[in-house]
């Protein structure tokens, strides 16, 4: 973990938004998705921190970041609050590099901020009609999220993340704690209901035909077992985008980024650098 990096704050449209950075250099924004937070980065992090200054943010409602009632943090939402983060921390412009939704808030950035991304790196992220994935379903029945306790939501979570991985193996006892802590209590389990509430494939789906016009140089990256972002949408995000690559990350689930931070941290660096 990188719990020898102080997490700082910036204010951020009334919220506070949680961050860490370590490096100099070209500057480089790493997004999460759901149900992680900034740590899914902290291997890949202080390699890119050799040649760049590596920001790391939780979203709205993520991790350290503030978890308010009745704040939007839809990938619209989400997308506005990394360009003032950007602001906030003189960035003019950045290499944007996202997981899951937070690819989602990526294409977003990339679409109506252009001028902001130098390059980006999309990793097995929702695009098109590839979301919310049929396993959130169930949490999302009427009366589920009061019925339910926060030991028994905390216990279908850690059920659910080794799902994510090809080896089993990867999802350990301290990586779940990692990812689940933040959930871990009645203001937690609320803000994941609130984030679960607001994925919504129409946001993809509204910028596909935009996708065509992103200038920006891309990297998507996949796990090629991938089990909730399906693997079929790689290529099609791909293709979408002029001049994307494609790069399978082998024998590698959803949560690629800790079953493969070598592999991973290298063919990001190796990318940014051309």
């Amino acid at each position: 973990m990188n719990t020898q990096i102080a997490t700082q704050y910036a204010m951020i449209e009334g919220h506070r938004i949680a961050y860490q950075e370590m490096g100099e250099g070209r500057p480089v924004i790493l997004i999460h998705g759901i149900p992680t937070n900034k740590l899914m980065w902290r291997d890949v992090m202080p390699r890119l921190a050799a040649q760049h200054r590596v920001i790391v943010p939780d979203m709205l409602n993520y991790g350290e970041s503030d978890m308010p009632l009745d704040a939007d943090v839809s990938i619209n939402a989400q997308c506005r609050i990394i360009v003032k983060l950007m602001d906030a921390l003189g960035i003019p412009s950045a290499d944007i590099v996202s997981h899951d939704i937070g690819g989602g808030v990526g294409q977003l950035i990339a679409i109506n901020h252009p001028e902001r991304v130098r390059r980006q790196v999309l990793i097995d992220s929702v695009c098109f009609d590839s979301w919310p994935i049929p396993e959130f379903n169930s949490l999302l029945e009427p009366g589920v999220e009061e019925a339910m306790s926060v030991e028994t939501f905390v216990g279908i979570m850690r059920d659910f993340m080794p799902r994510g991985v090809h080896n089993p193996a990867v999802m350990t006892e301290e990586l779940n704690e990692i990812y689940l802590k933040p959930w871990s209590s009645v203001k937690g389990k609320a803000a994941f209901f609130r984030n679960m509430r607001r994925l919504n494939k129409e946001y993809t789906q509204a910028i596909a035909d935009d996708l065509k016009n992103v200038e920006h140089d891309t990297l998507v990256l996949w796990g090629d077992k991938d089990n909730f972002q399906k693997p079929e949408y790689a290529p099609m995000l791909a293709e979408a985008i002029p001049g994307a690559k494609l790069v399978w990350v082998k024998d590698a689930g959803h949560w690629v980024i800790d079953e493969r931070p070598e592999e991973v941290s290298r063919l990001i660096g190796e990318f940014l650098a051309r």
